[in-house]
């Protein structure tokens, strides 16, 4: 089994979470926030002056792969490779499928890390390689494994916040035009978009090391247990008209990211690029419009995350 930090318990857990922690701070994703945003500007440039595009594989898509993969170190002629087997890996594919995807994934991130042992970049992958803690470092099963999970929580989630978010302000034109209005109020927007529509709606499956009473249900010992956090975000008694979208609302509190030990060590890289993706969006286009009925919009297959296949847009005038 693959050591994923996000599938294991402390003590291992602990140990993973302490050596990666020293390189995945808050104050190196902020450093990241110019790029992310000259990331989205070229993208937006690329796309055409008029006319219609699907917008998650024209810029929802591509602006957590380019990020991601210059985060790792990942050579620009692999983006397409890597961001392919993630998506085979995390949809609901045979298992055939996922299996030759995570071969060949494993395989590419083995090969990496040996470059990066013999000519280190300054990337993540490198920075991960050196560090230590008391003489502790990460194996190379750990080192794999380690970017499997930044390149998966890294990209595929972010993909979806973006994609998730720009369909909500297109359904709902009056907190978009508030929005547009106070564009100081994104940070704010962003996390209700993670509570709205969360890019991530099940926890990875859990079991019931014993016998555990909740809510006065006994969920027997050895039972397979999954979390919604997407109806988490949606709990009436934990926020006030669950239902409607405000980008205005405190949303603080959402499990978006998960909760405790296991909270998403990259959630502040994902924030700067909804806030930077979304923004620089309405900015750029802000009579951008939805050219599709929503009720005929397409979910990818997935146990794991929630998100589009397609978001067919009309850009209207650029700004």
């Amino acid at each position: 089994m693959i050591p994923m930090m996000l599938l294991m318990d402390p003590p291992g857990h602990t140990r993973l979470r302490k050596l990666v922690s020293r390189t995945f701070t808050v104050r190196r994703m902020e450093e990241l926030r110019p790029r992310v945003g000259e990331i989205a500007d070229e993208l937006l440039d690329a796309l055409p002056p008029a006319g219609r595009v699907d917008l998650m594989a024209e810029y929802a898509f591509l602006l957590p792969v380019f990020v991601i993969c210059e985060l790792l170190g990942v050579p620009a002629e692999d983006r397409d490779d890597f961001a392919g087997w993630s998506n085979t890996m995390v949809d609901n594919q045979s298992a055939e499928a996922s299996g030759a995807a995570m071969v060949a994934l494993t395989d590419y991130l083995k090969d990496l890390i040996e470059k990066r042992r013999e000519k280190p970049d300054g990337a993540l992958i490198s920075d991960l390689i050196l560090v230590a803690d008391d003489g502790d470092r990460l194996s190379q099963e750990e080192l794999v494994a380690m970017a499997m999970m930044l390149l998966i929580a890294g990209h595929e989630t972010t993909v979806n916040l973006i994609g998730n978010g720009v369909l909500a302000l297109l359904t709902h034109p009056e907190q978009r035009a508030q929005l547009q209005a106070r564009p100081e109020l994104l940070p704010s927007a962003v996390e209700e978009f993670l509570r709205w529509d969360s890019p991530v709606h099940s926890t990875p499956v859990r079991f019931a090391a014993e016998d555990v009473e909740y809510s006065g249900v006994t969920i027997p010992a050895r039972s397979v247990v999954t979390l919604s956090l997407a109806a988490a975000n949606r709990d009436p008694e934990r926020f006030a008209d669950a239902a409607d979208l405000r980008v205005d609302r405190d949303a603080a509190g959402h499990v978006a990211f998960g909760h405790g030990l296991h909270h998403c060590l990259g959630a502040q890289l994902a924030r700067i690029e909804g806030q930077e993706a979304i923004g620089t969006l309405l900015a750029r286009r802000p009579e951008l419009a939805l050219a599709a009925d929503p009720a005929e919009l397409v979910y990818r297959r997935s146990t794991l995350v929630r998100g589009l296949t397609e978001l067919p847009v009309d850009l209207g005038p650029s700004a």
